[in-house]
């Protein structure tokens, strides 16, 4: 039988969980305050975007315990705002990491991935499949951050376009 995890040992923001999916050498040096979006346009122009979307939408990031940042929340649904859908996993995997948390809080929800610019929603829905997923994953990134030296470059084709691209490659 399979234990149960520590949630409150394994708690992180969003964004790690994103970052983790798309690579978990940006999430270890993320966490390690070797920041480089502030330099990024693709960051800067995913601002003004989620701050010009759905400006009707009431209430804009949820902070929840310090922690994590739901985008919209309603009463049935959490939202979250993205720039481009080219990164639906991690995305999908932010999203499932808000619902398992609320529901670790006692709240059910469901979710939404806005992407404004291409017209596009994606619905999604936390499966027990999904919570487990969602339990290794926290695992492996407690890995990532507990590791003394960065993991090694995964040169994949969207690294041309990261933010650290040149502290990876440079």
């Amino acid at each position: 039988m399979e234990t149960e995890i520590n949630f409150e040992e394994l708690k992180v923001n969003g964004i790690k969980i994103n970052y983790y999916v798309i690579c978990p050498r940006k999430l270890w040096l993320f966490d390690k305050k070797i920041t480089m979006e502030d330099k990024s346009d693709k960051v800067l122009l995913g601002s003004i975007l989620h701050e010009e979307s759905y400006k009707r939408d009431k209430p804009k990031e949820v902070l929840i315990d310090n922690l994590i940042v739901i985008d919209i929340v309603d009463s049935l649904n959490i939202r979250e705002v993205k720039y481009s859908d080219k990164m639906i996993e991690a995305d999908k995997m932010q999203i499932l990491y808000y619902l398992y948390y609320l529901k670790k809080l006692g709240i059910e929800k469901r979710g939404i991935i806005n992407y404004p610019r291409h017209r596009k929603r994606e619905f999604i829905e936390l499966t027990f499949d999904k919570e487990k997923e969602i339990e290794q994953v926290l695992k492996e990134v407690e890995k990532v951050l507990k590791s003394k030296k960065p993991p090694p470059v995964i040169d994949a084709p969207y690294c041309k376009k990261c933010a650290y691209f040149e502290f990876c490659y440079g």
